[in-house]
């Protein structure tokens, strides 16, 4: 059975371990590791809820990782809790910042399955046991001290570490902040072509008086007339007006003498 070359610790310990024997020397509980130089030297498994005694592995004894199982080789040491409590470790320390302020905790690493070095550790604000809390990656180049239950570091806060699970707040308040970006973005764009069709009318305005082409209406057909033609038709109406007249009276003047002289 092939081994992956990296595994994470909480995974490691969420598996039963069974011997080449075939018995089932229960879940992991915790690691067993070398802060100093940050090395993964085994796990502790927990055989019965009954028995005060814990069988300690090594890493190397390890042979093969199913979905439920971690399969090892040989027998595994035997110990007790009390023992057990003061391997130092780094797990559940407290990591301080740059100014010495608390920021999280330690909960996790990832390690080499072959070599057990540890290749980063995970970073909780929260109680790590509270489902669906964030995770910080902390490599190891950050790490600027380390002592039995602390770990300084070379940043101010957890922002300036590289997320590696969001927690439900953390993806809430991402996925709105990403929602009121596309909005925003999507208001502008709104924005601008309503200006564009305020700028860019899509009917002709009618021209203006002053640069419309003069009409026919807007010449007096009278300005270039000449005064001698306009004189000439004035007498020529005002003789046709008085042969009309005289040719009126002659024979008003015919019509009442006839009627005087009742022979003719």
């Amino acid at each position: 059975m092939t081994l992956p070359k990296q595994y994470l610790l909480s995974d490691l310990l969420r598996h039963n371990v069974i011997c080449a024997d075939g018995i089932d020397h229960g879940i992991g509980i915790m690691a067993w590791m070398h802060p100093p130089v940050h090395r993964l030297l085994g796990w502790v498994s927990k055989p019965s809820n009954l028995k005060l005694s814990r069988d300690v592995w090594r890493l190397d004894q390890l042979r093969g990782i199913g979905d439920h199982h971690l399969y090892v080789k040989g027998i595994g040491s035997s110990s007790d809790q009390a023992t057990l409590d003061r391997l130092p470790t780094l797990l559940n320390s407290d990591v301080l910042n740059i100014n010495g302020q608390k920021i999280g905790s330690v909960v996790d690493f990832i390690f080499e399955v072959t070599s057990g070095k540890i290749l980063q550790y995970f970073i909780s604000r929260s109680n790590p046991k509270i489902p669906g809390t964030s995770r910080w990656r902390l490599y190891l180049d950050h790490i600027l001290d380390q002592q039995p239950g602390m770990i300084s570091v070379d940043v101010k806060t957890l922002n300036d570490l590289p997320l590696a699970r969001a927690s439900l707040r953390q993806d809430f308040l991402r996925r709105s902040r990403t929602f009121r970006d596309q909005l925003q973005d999507f208001s502008d764009q709104a924005s601008n072509r309503l200006e564009g069709w305020l700028d860019e009318p899509p009917w002709e305005e009618p021209m203006n008086e002053n640069t419309r082409s003069p009409q026919k209406f807007d010449i007096d057909p009278l300005e270039n007339w000449p005064d001698e033609l306009e004189n000439k038709e004035m007498n020529d109406n005002l003789d046709s007006s008085e042969n009309i007249r005289y040719s009126q009276n002659s024979k008003s003047t015919k019509t009442a003498g006839n009627e005087e002289d009742p022979w003719i």
